[in-house]
């Protein structure tokens, strides 16, 4: 199926699937979308069996379960994509989605490519996928150097990671190439809003 045949119509609820490797931006790119249609657009917010960490609140930052309760909601077909990551599981809850779509609003879901795939099984006409590259691996390297926050083996395996998700980009709807932030932000921008079915200069609700 090609992209075009499966992606969501415009003016329609759908996923906006954002992925790309650590350093890329792509969170920053999220908050700035989520920023400019607050009511349109919503951050879907994952299910775990970790523990709350400090300041974390129940349905905000995540939906708390048991692993039980968590294992429990995957055999009763409730995820639309999960997965184990350092020794806890995470996913996407079917219900939280299609509450969204109840309200005519948008998804938008910052994920891996293995979280995207899955996605696009669940819901193969209801997903835009973009995957956010930096303009190169020296790049993504430097950036994550300049960030000061890992260690010099974090990095490298960040950097081993990063090799990993690119090799998939070409999965995804579109491929957005983060040279300079303004610029990747009105790309991203111009993509949603041709899927919102909306104008140019449109924007913030």
């Amino acid at each position: 199926m090609s992209a075009s045949m499966r992606l969501p119509r415009p003016g329609h609820p759908g996923l906006l699937i954002l992925s790309a490797p650590s350093g890329a931006g792509k969170t920053t790119l999220c908050q700035r979308l989520l920023a400019d249609f607050p009511d349109e657009l919503e951050l879907s917010i994952s299910a775990t069996t970790r523990a709350p960490r400090a300041g974390e609140t129940e349905g905000v930052h995540y939906i708390f379960l048991s692993a039980s309760e968590f294992r429990k909601r995957v055999k009763q077909d409730q995820f639309a994509e999960w997965a184990a990551v350092h020794g806890n599981l995470y996913g996407t809850l079917k219900p939280t989605i299609e509450k969204a779509f109840q309200l005519g609003r948008s998804v938008v879901l910052d994920i891996d490519v293995q979280g995207a795939a899955q996605l696009r099984k669940a819901y193969p006409d209801r997903c835009f996928g973009v995957f956010i590259a930096p303009p190169s691996l020296d790049e993504l390297k430097v950036r994550l150097e300049r960030r000061g926050t890992d260690s010099a083996e974090t990095i490298a395996k960040r950097m081993r990671n990063a090799e990993t998700e690119m090799a998939r980009k070409d999965e995804f709807d579109e491929v957005l190439v983060n040279h300079e932030l303004e610029a990747a932000y009105a790309t991203l921008r111009a993509w949603v809003l041709a899927r919102l079915g909306r104008s140019p200069g449109a924007g913030r609700g």
